[in-house]
């Protein structure tokens, strides 16, 4: 079995792959990194990468893999989409997270970058279904220009620190995989949820 990972930067390559030896050990992971994606996403709306996504799920799949994960938040319902004309399990990153949030009554969604608030906040309103959750957002000023920047440091640090700012609320979550290692320098006690372990899992249960 082989897990195709379709990714929007480099930076999640070693993530995943700390994880699958972690949890997953002898897992394939094929992974295709295309920033190009979330720079036309961001300009043009996720349906703008539609047909380049397709494509590269049809190719990864050509090559062997019996499921594809997508880390990118932005993308993720765009590759999902394409599952059913693949004939293989897409799953998207933030899903199992998202499933989580909700058992919970208040939400506060933490962000670097707009364009992922909405596919993220119709996520949640989809795994919600009919129960009525209090969903927030925030947008952490500044933490996507230390990313961009190569600065990773200071991105966690921005998001951990607008993590701990966050009061009245049931759970936290942090809307970007590239977040993930924030959840471990916060000093919050309300649960912060990311999304690159749960995603993990329960593609690698997709890949068979």
């Amino acid at each position: 079995m082989t897990l195709a990972l379709l990714h929007t930067s480099p930076v999640h390559v070693p993530v995943f792959e700390a994880l699958r030896d972690a949890d997953h050990p002898g897992l394939a992971l094929r992974h295709l990194v295309h920033e190009d994606l979330l720079a036309r996403a961001r300009d043009a709306g996720p349906d703008a990468v539609r047909g380049d996504v397709e494509a590269l799920l049809v190719g990864a799949v050509a090559e062997g893999a019996t499921a594809v994960l997508c880390t990118c938040s932005t993308i993720g319902g765009v590759a999902e989409s394409a599952a059913e004309s693949l004939g293989v399990p897409v799953l998207r990153v933030d899903r199992p997270m998202a499933a989580a949030a909700v058992a919970r009554d208040r939400v506060v969604v933490l962000a670097a970058i707009d364009d992922t608030l909405p596919p993220t906040l119709a996520l949640l309103a989809e795994e919600a279904g009919d129960r009525c959750v209090d969903i927030r957002t925030v947008l952490v000023a500044g933490a996507w220009a230390r990313f961009e920047a190569g600065d990773r440091e200071g991105y966690l640090e921005l998001v951990a620190a607008a993590a701990d700012r966050v009061t009245d609320a049931d759970v936290i979550v942090l809307a970007q995989a590239s977040m993930a290692d924030a959840a471990t320098r916060t000093a919050t006690p309300i649960p912060v949820l990311s999304s690159p372990r749960p995603g993990l899992s329960a593609a690698a249960v997709a890949a068979g």
